[in-house]
């Protein structure tokens, strides 16, 4: 079996949680084709060098520097149909040319066939807006009911009942019945759990970053403001695979651009403070390793669904 697995890039989180899918079809024997752009695409890449990829339509989204990101996303709705329009006709095309059996497409919208199995996977069946604009919530439910109309499956990366990590955003009062619940997914493994925790401590603080610029780089300099004049030991992953593997670093602060999975497990686990925005795909990796109970999770300023997420799991907003 032929499998194309295609992340939306939109920060990390939909590439990272795209991981362990496919570490799970390669160890079934598939195929397994990597679709993509940007820094998605990239993380990919480094997790599995010797897979095929493709380049999908590009989408190079960015924030304002302010704490509503409606005008932004505004702005960027020609380029949404772009996007869409891109996909669709790139995706039919590598179908077509490589025999792909199954498309499952993370939130990456127009990625799907007519002419074969498709997939989409999304923790947000229920779209969040700021407050003023919750009267619209339900036609933000309907358009993007509209963009997964065409799949045979929704997946959702939570639990159905019991342990349930994206709460309304994943469990909405009325659900599709195409929708699967297929359990939480994280890159990481506690077979990698280190024996002697402590032993591995070699940070105090770990802060892992992600997201649209510029928050992204905003987000980087309040914390190394916040620890500048502070005796503890700080790392921040900066989530930035493309660039060179550089580690820098001023007085006890330590920036390095990404980390292999089985390193920032370890680093995680010694850590006494994880700072790290409030991203599904970040809890579901916090709570795969039991750490969401040291975890200070901040939402991405102006993001709905950040907002939610940080406050049903009680933590800074």
């Amino acid at each position: 079996m032929r499998i194309l697995i295609a992340p939306l890039n939109w920060g990390l989180g939909h590439a990272t949680r795209c991981i362990p899918l496919i570490r799970q079809y390669l160890n079934e024997g598939a195929d397994v084709i990597l679709g993509g752009t940007g820094e998605s695409l990239q993380l990919l890449r480094k997790h599995f060098p010797a897979l095929t990829s493709v380049e999908l339509a590009p989408l190079a989204l960015r924030y304002s520097k302010g704490t509503n990101q409606i005008g932004a996303m505004l702005r960027a709705l020609p380029q949404f149909l772009r996007f869409y329009r891109g996909n669709r006709k790139r995706v039919e095309e590598i179908v077509r040319t490589m025999g792909i059996d199954m498309v499952v497409a993370d939130n990456c919208f127009g990625v799907y066939s007519n002419h074969c199995k498709s997939v989409y996977m999304t923790h947000q069946l229920h779209i969040c807006l700021p407050k003023g604009l919750k009267w619209l919530e339900p036609t933000g439910d309907w358009l993007h009911a509209r963009l997964y109309a065409h799949y045979d499956e929704i997946w959702v990366p939570d639990n159905e009942t019991g342990d349930v990590l994206s709460g309304k955003l994943g469990h909405p009062s009325r659900v599709d019945a195409r929708v699967k619940y297929i359990g939480p997914l994280s890159r990481f493994s506690k077979n990698n759990m280190p024996r002697d925790e402590k032993a591995q401590s070699e940070y105090e603080i770990v802060a892992v970053l992600s997201g649209l610029e510029p928050q992204r780089t905003l987000f980087e300099q309040k914390i190394v403001n916040r620890f500048s004049d502070s005796e503890k030991r700080v790392l921040i992953v900066r989530g930035k695979p493309s660039e060179p593997n550089v580690k820098l670093t001023h007085k006890h602060i330590t920036l390095v651009p990404s980390m292999d999975d089985e390193t920032l497990q370890k680093v995680l686990y010694g850590a006494e403070l994880i700072i790290a925005r409030s991203g599904y795909s970040t809890i579901m990796d916090l709570w795969a390793l039991g750490l969401l109970n040291k975890a200070e999770l901040h939402p991405t300023p102006g993001q709905s669904e950040q907002e939610y997420l940080a406050l049903l799991h009680h933590s800074n907003v």
